[in-house]
């Protein structure tokens, strides 16, 4: 159809439609409700080990972007990131679940299962720059690739160790493994001092 001056209007580019508000509403609703899981989804550590309301893989997500959001100002980190990244880290667990070193799933085979699990999460939400982005953070954090990756693995063991001190002190459960999995294993000043205060913590109410 011509407009009124005969000149013909401008062509759409066909995959405009894909980043209509209701494409995007509605790639970005199928996304969170799979995210969904990630709420239901129990952290396996904590119910191999017989405790009561484990906390789910989002719990732990959330208190590392938090604890990225505290922590002090490290030179040469970018907090924005490490807090995205805390958030995406785990993700692909709304798909392949928790898996723990006690399901003996060799390393590689579960990269590959998280990766193709992220792929299809990224699909679902549209791919472009967020996919994109999401895939990037997970992958940087897989790597260990960056110094906000090493700040972030290291928040991964702190959460771990902090949830089990609380779980010590309100269960009556002793969860020294989870403890001597860590000792060693902190690669940031923040890490070693934060891990350094829980386990003193942890000492003061033997």
């Amino acid at each position: 159809m011509s407009s009124s001056d005969g000149s013909h209007p401008p062509t759409k580019d066909p995959s405009s439609a894909e980043d209509s508000p209701s494409s995007t509403a509605s790639a970005a609703v199928d996304f969170l409700s799979l995210c969904h899981r990630l709420k239901t989804t129990k952290r396996a550590g904590w119910v191999r080990k017989g405790i009561r309301e484990p906390e789910s893989v989002a719990d732990h997500m959330y208190r590392m972007g938090v604890m990225a959001l505290v922590a002090a100002d490290i030179p040469g980190v970018d907090r924005d990131r490490c807090v995205k990244m805390a958030i995406v880290h785990d993700i692909a667990e709304a798909i392949v679940g928790d898996i723990t070193p006690s399901d003996n799933v060799p390393k590689l085979e579960k990269s590959r299962r998280e990766q193709e699990a992220l792929d299809h999460m990224c699909k679902l939400l549209g791919g472009g720059s967020r996919g994109k982005e999401l895939s990037e953070l997970w992958m940087e954090y897989e790597e260990n690739s960056s110094p906000e990756a090493k700040v972030v693995k290291d928040f991964d063991k702190v959460e771990m160790i902090l949830q089990a001190l609380e779980y010590e002190h309100e269960q009556g459960v002793n969860l020294d493994e989870f403890f001597q999995s860590t000792a060693g294993k902190f690669q940031t000043d923040v890490g070693k001092a934060w891990a350094a205060e829980i386990n003193s913590r942890r000492k003061r109410k033997d």
